[in-house]
């Protein structure tokens, strides 16, 4: 790294400590270990353009299919649930799998004339079983104490095999989606897999049976400590006493430090394996389609199966980052998944850091995700010396003090702006 690569990461480490001394030192915490979700978040995301110029609209549903996995892995499964409609589900899941492979069976062994027929005939009478077995199984399952339950549950295992699990989880979502869709252009994917990320989270919102939807599934397991359990030892009085401080706050604090060991870890082994990828004969392979595929697919290299390898290794990545942001929240919110926001606010950090350059994703990640906690209070700052010579209760005052808060959209598209403009290449370009 450069000395002004270094800089830029100084720089933030000084606004952050900046924070816990002027703020709190709890909300530091937490702002760095969603900064390191983000970075995570902004390294899959850079794995498919950066590597490959692949753009993924989508990113959000892979995601949300990592927070799925953990709540599939880590929470506890619900017996009665699982007796009343547990067989309906699997057997209807079965019903469609042996659909789905008769369709493709006819496809290629029927010869045209009957080929149509078939494939209808065939897409009726599995629509029909499965429809008729999923309802019952679905009404059976979300009958089962709404109000606490109504789903299937999870397998109740540790929640940090969720991380992984949530790699495999948006993996192969990544290899059945980019089946379908890599052989589009540009702009015909980026459609797609939005499109395909709309449907995930629109299956996560209201498959109650899977997820509880929009009621969210709450009370997942931690990987660290539990507040209420430190300020009952005594270790830890003892400890917080001999500093002077208030053992609410220090275990809060212990907790968030636990939560930053962790992301660190998770993101310190990534980074590794990106950079050794990039430098790999893999890593220019990559590079050459993504500047001038014609020419790479002239020379024999597979440029579609090299695609989809890129495209199904950043989903993985932006998998565990949706496991890990479950398991910070301890819930998942179906409907905090929004897409379009979301996904903006990811490719900005991307376009800041720098395409390409898994350092510069990972300072992006850190800077934009700070900037759109701190952007509130500073709004409402800068709101209230704008407006200070007014007299109180104006109502040009009162207007924008009250949407103080959507700076923060303002101030994400100037610096998207301003990037565009004076480092198109990003704050740490690739090399």
């Amino acid at each position: 790294m450069k000395q002004k690569d270094i800089f830029y990461f100084a720089a933030f480490v000084v606004f952050l400590l900046g924070v816990g001394w002027l703020q709190s030192w709890n909300v530091a915490f937490g702002i760095l270990n969603m900064c390191l979700i983000s970075a995570i978040m902004a390294l899959g995301v850079n794995i498919q353009w950066g590597y490959a110029g692949l753009f993924n609209a989508g990113i959000m549903g892979f995601v949300a299919l990592g927070g799925l996995s953990a709540v599939l892995i880590s929470a506890e499964p619900v017996s009665e649930a699982w007796s009343a409609g547990g067989l309906g589900i699997l057997g209807s899941l079965i019903i469609l799998g042996i659909t789905v492979l008769a369709i493709v069976l006819v496809r290629k062994k029927v010869a045209p004339p009957f080929r149509m027929w078939g494939i209808i005939l065939v897409g009726f009478l599995g629509y029909w079983l499965f429809q008729g077995l999923y309802s019952t199984a679905v009404e059976d399952i979300e009958s089962i104490n709404p109000a606490l339950t109504g789903y299937l549950g999870g397998l109740g295992l540790p929640i940090i095999l969720s991380w992984m699990m949530g790699g495999l989880v948006a993996a192969g979502g990544a290899w059945l989606i980019g089946r379908i869709s890599l052989g589009l252009r540009a702009d015909y994917l980026a459609i797609a897999t939005l499109g395909i990320s709309e449907i995930i989270i629109a299956i996560i919102k209201y498959e109650e049976w899977l997820t509880r939807g929009v009621k969210n599934v709450t009370g997942l397991s931690r990987p660290v400590p539990y507040e209420i359990n430190l300020v009952e030892t005594g270790w830890f009085l003892n400890l917080a006493e001999s500093l002077s401080a208030n053992p609410v706050a220090m275990a809060s604090l212990l907790v968030k430090f636990c939560y930053f060991v962790l992301f660190l870890g998770v993101l310190a082994i990534l980074m590794w394996l990106s950079e050794r990828a990039l430098k790999s004969p893999w890593g220019r392979m990559m590079r050459a389609i993504r500047d001038n595929r014609d020419a790479a697919s002239a020379m024999g290299k597979d440029v579609t199966g090299r695609h989809l390898q890129t495209f199904i290794l950043g989903c993985a990545v932006c998998g565990i980052a949706g496991a890990m942001l479950v398991t910070l929240d301890g819930q998942l919110v179906p409907g905090s998944y929004a897409p379009l926001r979301y996904t903006f606010l990811i490719w900005v950090m991307v376009i800041l850091g720098g395409s390409g350059n898994n350092w510069g994703s990972v300072l992006g990640g850190c800077i934009i995700w700070f900037l759109w906690i701190q952007a509130e209070p500073l709004g409402y700052a800068l709101v209230a010396a704008i407006t200070f010579p007014l007299e109180e209760g104006y109502w040009l005052k009162e207007h924008l003090i009250e949407n103080a808060a959507q700076t923060r959209l303002i101030m994400m598209g100037a610096i998207l702006l301003v990037v565009m403009r004076f480092a198109p290449k990003g704050l740490i370009p690739e090399r």
